[in-house]
């Protein structure tokens, strides 16, 4: 099969550094980052969390070619800012944004199991109790499905 070995998906050859920088003499505060061993995902992100930046002017990605492992990142600043420190407070924020949604992802996993343990350890309705809970406010809601979790 054609296919490259999938060590080659992570693994950064010897002589390589995971970021190079090449400063674009072309432009003024503007550099390309070779980032290896990644694809349109992280690329995708970290462009998306630069131009939120105010001191960056333009972020754009490419993939060379589909079977190298490894996309191209070009930043450019506005005076006084470096290319390479927009790139680093990117990354750092994308990790914090992450890290933000994988504990609220945690928190609503633990909430869930906890409304699903304590649904189990409730003892079955009988007709008395079900025509009780009928005249209480919420009536007619079905009391199967969760209330609705809305952050305002």
């Amino acid at each position: 099969m054609n296919a490259p070995d999938r060590f080659e998906l992570f693994v950064i050859p010897e002589g390589r550094r995971k970021v190079e920088m090449e400063v674009d003499t072309k432009i003024p505060n503007a550099a390309t980052f070779k980032i290896e061993r990644e694809d349109h995902t992280l690329a995708n992100m970290l462009r998306a969390q630069l131009l939120k930046d105010p001191r960056v002017l333009f972020a754009g990605y490419k993939v060379p070619h589909p079977l190298e492992h490894n996309f191209l990142i070009k930043v450019q600043t506005v005076p006084g800012t470096a290319p390479g420190q927009a790139l680093k407070d990117a990354t750092s924020e994308l990790i914090s944004e992450i890290n933000t949604l994988k504990n609220k992802f945690d928190m609503d996993v633990i909430r869930h199991r906890t409304f699903e343990d304590a649904k189990a350890t409730q003892p079955a309705m009988g007709a008395y109790d079900a025509a009780e809970a009928s005249r209480q406010p919420g009536a007619g809601l079905d009391p199967n499905r969760p209330g609705m979790d809305l952050d305002f």
